[in-house]
């Protein structure tokens, strides 16, 4: 049995602790400080189960396989305080939104997770709504991880063409954050009147940024992603919305900065971007 250390009790931290806690009751679930959680499960509010969370700073073991999932901007930080968790085999997998961070890492074993887990956290209290799911990149490693937590509630699918899962998420985020995140509205925002048109134009310029990134998709996949916002409940909101609402630092650099720096890379014309991009900028909180 492997040694398991999940680093950010969010949402996401928390939701994956909780669908491994039985499969790896050794793991640990690592935050700023020393804390107990209630967590929710499935949108359930009535039933709380308990997390416990080390403070990272008092963690002196080292871990087989540690599960970053902290926000863009708290990445940095957490990096300061990694090496002394790791041994030269240890697999990273970072699990986070947006694209580009990879290259922060000097350990060799270290991929990209895309994370379909939504839910919601407020000061000791976690609430998961939907999805369990990782997609990783097909590797020995990730095999290794794949086989060890199959029977677990924590779906891991193994993919050969990792990036285009990455962008795919990412358009994913795109357009849904931008909106939500500026009407500061749920989900429900996609009922006014004009907002599914910006959010199809927001994907539409997204496909042609990943085109010069050499990912190809069809125009269907506007239809697709558009069907999966119809599928979110009107109360349902999105990460960055959470944090525009909290006064937290936004994930801009990692989606709508992302993409806006690869359309000025490649000299494209993309003018919803252009006009979301830096509105979000105006939001952001340092």
């Amino acid at each position: 049995m492997s040694n398991f250390a999940i680093i950010g009790p969010g949402a996401v931290g928390s939701t994956i602790a909780f669908d491994l806690q039985h499969n790896q009751p050794n793991l640990k679930l690592l935050g700023r400080r020393n804390q107990t959680l209630n967590f929710f499960v499935d949108g359930n509010s009535t039933e709380a189960h308990q997390l416990t969370v080390t403070a990272l700073s008092d963690c002196n073991e080292k871990f087989d396989v540690i599960i970053i999932a902290v926000k863009i901007h708290q990445l940095s930080k957490v990096l300061t305080e990694l090496d002394h968790l790791l041994h030269k085999d240890t697999t990273i997998i970072l699990a986070q939104n947006g694209h580009g961070q990879l290259s922060k890492f000097k350990h060799p074993f270290v991929y990209q997770a895309v994370v379909y887990i939504s839910g919601q956290k407020e000061n000791d209290k976690v609430t998961h709504f939907r999805d369990h799911k990782l997609i990783l990149k097909n590797t020995p490693q990730t095999e290794a991880l794949h086989k060890e937590l199959e029977n677990t509630p924590l779906d891991i699918r193994l993919t050969d063409d990792i990036e285009k899962a990455i962008w795919y998420k990412l358009l994913v985020n795109l357009a849904i954050n931008s909106v939500t995140a500026l009407s500061r509205s749920t989900a429900s925002v996609l009922t006014i009147p004009g907002i599914k048109n910006l959010c199809e134009n927001l994907l539409r310029e997204g496909i042609e940024i990943a085109k010069f990134e050499n990912v190809i998709f069809g125009e269907e996949i506007v239809t697709e992603i558009m069907t999966i916002y119809e599928g979110y409940p009107n109360a349902m909101g999105t990460s960055m919305y959470y944090d525009i609402l909290d006064n937290k630092p936004l994930e801009i650099e990692g989606i709508q900065g992302f993409l806006y720096n690869k359309a000025r890379l490649h000299d494209l014309q993309t003018p919803t971007l252009d006009t979301i991009y830096p509105l979000l900028l105006a939001q952001q909180k340092n």
